[in-house]
């Protein structure tokens, strides 16, 4: 398929690649995140929207949905927080050890940040130490900000019933 936008030197290991990947390893947790959140939503609110003359799908969209949002958005969010961690499917569909210019489109060359991180440590110089400990402190601040907008999200607008 790379070959029919003019780039045959990638093998297949581009960014498309890397993305569709995540893509359906997260995917799972999406899906079962917004099934729980749809679930936690009570049988009463259904039923009353159904005794006051809702249709099914008016029930579902002006109902359901609106109050399993914020359980939806939460288990997004911490989906991508654990997407952003992920390293070793990408070993597997190629990411390159080490690559020196930025990625200019979707068949471009890739890599993660976990293995740049590991590349820059395994180097003698210590800039490329101090780059790693950079790089470190970068993905943890945010991954600890995915996850506390995760946790105020769904303390902001989690209904009790």
């Amino acid at each position: 398929m790379a070959s029919m936008f003019g780039v045959t030197d990638s093998n297949g290991r581009t960014v498309l690649s890397a993305d569709l990947t995540v893509g359906i390893l997260v995917l799972p947790l999406i899906i079962i995140n917004a099934q729980e959140a749809i679930k936690a939503v009570p049988d009463s609110l259904r039923q009353a929207a159904y005794g006051v003359g809702a249709t099914r799908w008016q029930t579902i969209w002006h109902h359901i949905l609106p109050n399993a949002l914020p359980g939806i958005l939460t288990g997004s969010i911490l989906a991508i927080s654990r997407a952003l961690g992920e390293t070793a499917p990408l070993i597997v569909v190629g990411a390159s050890t080490f690559i020196s210019i930025d990625p200019d489109g979707p068949f471009s060359k890739f890599t993660a940040l976990p293995i740049q991180i590991y590349q820059w440590t395994t180097r003698a110089q210590s800039e490329f130490h101090a780059i790693a400990a950079s790089a470190i402190i970068m993905l943890l601040v945010l991954l600890l900000t995915l996850n506390a907008s995760a946790i105020m999200l769904r303390n902001r607008y989690q209904r009790k019933y």
